[in-house]
């Protein structure tokens, strides 16, 4: 039986398959063919020339044995091998011929596609909305030839995306799926602002200033804590750019997204009022160090910018912080105080009292 082997390499060469590895495939599938075929032998290989072009089935039939005293149930010997390629074979050669290739050309591709994309896990792409019919939950974004899906739990609330448009999105993962290659992307995470800052801030890339830790409501609000490495840098100063420059073409890829940033700091009590900003805190005292609980004292004018809207200016502190931090009135507080040294005083004076009329 003949088969366009020749044509069969050259196009496996062209999508970078190894001829051996697909003759081994190929053999294998044609075994398989052959052994459903009517009358096919139980033991049998093929044989492919690539030369010749062409495809033999050699089959050996088992031979019983007679038993003997010592060996009442000998096994059966193999005989000699024989031509056993079916006269009609060609047809159902061909056809498993294309199944093979057609399924290794596909894993080709799905190998050149994922070992494209496994180093760009953590990394920002730039790709192309395209939006499909039947996936209406989820956006897809086309990267050159390859298409990304950026799930609905990856979305920015109330953003939209435009068959079309161009967008950045960091790449969350890339796995090898029933389907092929799988590149999850995410428009909410909040490692896509760092991505974004180390585009527009020299310093983020050279390590004169690093971003120690991000909080994230995507859509509203960014916290980022930012330290110098580098003597005599200022690094909010870094990240805002001349005139704001910087910070406004990051917040231009996020809409209407606003950002916070704040100066790191390894004293608890310094991170935490900073992080509080836009609000000043008068001071922040450390409850436990152990369960990382901390109460900052804000004036009674800036309370409500502490906590912000729905709780969240100091809901995205304590994200940024890692610590739990209650807000109490510096007014009260003071107060609080002015009336406990008043008890301690009145006391001791009391005791005093008391004191001289025991002697």
């Amino acid at each position: 039986m003949e088969l366009d082997l020749a044509g069969i390499h050259q196009l496996a060469l062209e999508q970078g398959i190894d001829t051996e590895t697909l003759d081994d495939a190929l053999a294998e599938a044609l075994r398989l063919a052959y052994l459903k075929t009517p009358h096919a032998a139980k033991h049998a290989r093929v044989d492919l020339d690539p030369r010749a072009g062409t495809v033999t089935i050699w089959a050996r039939d088992e031979i019983a044995q007679e038993p003997t005293k010592d060996n009442p149930y000998p096994a059966p010997v193999l005989g000699d091998e024989y031509d056993d390629t079916p006269r009609d074979f060609g047809r159902m050669a061909a056809a498993t011929a294309r199944q093979v290739i057609s399924q290794m050309f596909r894993k080709a591709e799905d190998d050149r596609i994922f070992g494209a994309f496994s180093g760009q896990k953590g990394n920002l792409i730039t790709g192309i909305v395209q939006q499909d019919a039947k996936d209406s939950s989820n956006v897809h974004v086309a990267v050159g030839d390859v298409e990304a899906l950026l799930p609905r739990r990856e979305q920015v609330p109330g953003e939209r995306y435009h068959h079309g448009e161009r967008i950045r999105v960091y790449v969350v993962n890339v796995a090898r799926g029933l389907k092929g290659p799988e590149i999850v992307v995410s428009r909410s995470h909040p490692e896509l602002v760092r991505r974004l800052f180390e585009r527009e801030v020299p310093e983020l890339v050279s390590g004169a200033v690093s971003i120690m830790a991000i909080a994230r409501e995507a859509g509203a609000r960014t916290k980022i804590a930012v330290r110098a490495n580098t003597e005599g840098v200022n690094p909010k100063g870094a990240l805002i750019g001349p005139g704001g420059s910087r910070v406004r073409a990051v917040m231009e890829n996020l809409g209407n997204e606003k950002i916070d940033i704040v100066d790191w700091s390894a004293d608890p009590a310094e991170f935490v009022a900073a992080a509080l900003s836009p609000a000043i805190a008068s001071g922040v005292q450390v409850i436990s160090d152990k369960t990382k609980t901390a109460i900052a004292y804000i004036h009674d004018d800036q309370l409500s910018l502490a906590i912000g809207k729905e709780g969240q200016n100091a809901r995205l502190a304590a994200k940024l912080t890692g610590w739990k931090i209650g807000i109490e009135s510096a007014e009260a507080h003071a107060r609080k105080e002015a009336e406990m040294n008043a008890a301690r005083e009145a006391e001791a004076l009391s005791d005093a009292d008391n004191g001289t009329e025991e002697n």
